[in-house]
């Protein structure tokens, strides 16, 4: 019926400004998994966040647990609600949102849909769902959990593990991998300034980056000898 269990120790504040600083897109660069689907997805132009994930499961038309979840938010979180599977029923919409950002959440990650997004817009609260719809959960105190293994976009993710989402999508970590992550992304990312800068002086970006040479390399090989039987 329902599952209750403690919230997850934080994630440190100083991991998290640092991974804030990581393009999730560009650690999508050299890293293949933590990737929720891009069904998952900014409803308005969100801002950047990462925080850590306290996670709910919530399935049909109840949603009592996920408004339990925003009496325990704390600040630097990011509510994190498995649905089941369900598309029909929005389970977020303005009141949730409000309150959410008023606990000091950094966000909220819904795989299902949400509702009231000009009231969310207005509130400025990030949130990544799957659509809209106008058709809505109720509290009908049948089935919840708080603070269990989710899994949101095929990705499984646990509490205390972190978010980091941005207008490209969601992507989560466990805290172990936060700071090889982070620096590595800001690296390249930083990387990437002098190359452009030479593209906009007239380098063209395949020669600059190998993939001219590479290619002119493979084809003055010639083509691989016949394997022999």
């Amino acid at each position: 019926m329902f599952t209750l269990s403690p919230l997850p120790a934080p994630i440190a504040p100083d991991l998290l400004a640092l991974l804030a600083r990581a393009e999730p897109a560009t650690i999508g660069h050299f890293l293949d998994f933590g990737f929720a689907d891009p069904g998952v997805h900014a409803l308005w132009q969100v801002p950047r966040v990462a925080g850590t994930a306290v996670t709910v499961r919530c399935t049909g038309t109840d949603s009592c647990m996920l408004h339990y979840a925003l009496g325990q938010l704390r600040p630097g979180d990011v509510l994190v609600v498995d649905r089941g599977g369900d598309t029909r029923y929005a389970a977020v919409g303005g009141g949730v949102a409000f309150a959410a950002r008023a606990a000091g959440a950094r966000g909220l990650i819904l795989d299902g849909p949400a509702t009231d997004i000009a009231e969310i817009r207005d509130y400025a609260f990030p949130v990544w769902a799957r659509g809209l719809s106008v058709v809505t959960t109720k509290r009908q105190y049948t089935n919840g959990e708080f603070c269990v293994p989710v899994s949101i976009g095929g990705v499984p993710v646990e509490p205390g593990d972190a978010v980091l989402a941005d207008e490209n999508g969601v992507l989560f970590l466990k805290p172990a991998q936060i700071r090889e992550a982070a620096e590595r992304a800001i690296a390249l990312h930083e990387a990437e300034g002098p190359v452009l800068a030479k593209v906009a002086a007239g380098a063209r970006l395949p020669d600059l980056n190998g993939t001219t040479a590479r290619i002119h390399e493979i084809l003055a090989s010639g083509p691989a000898p016949a394997a022999s039987l």
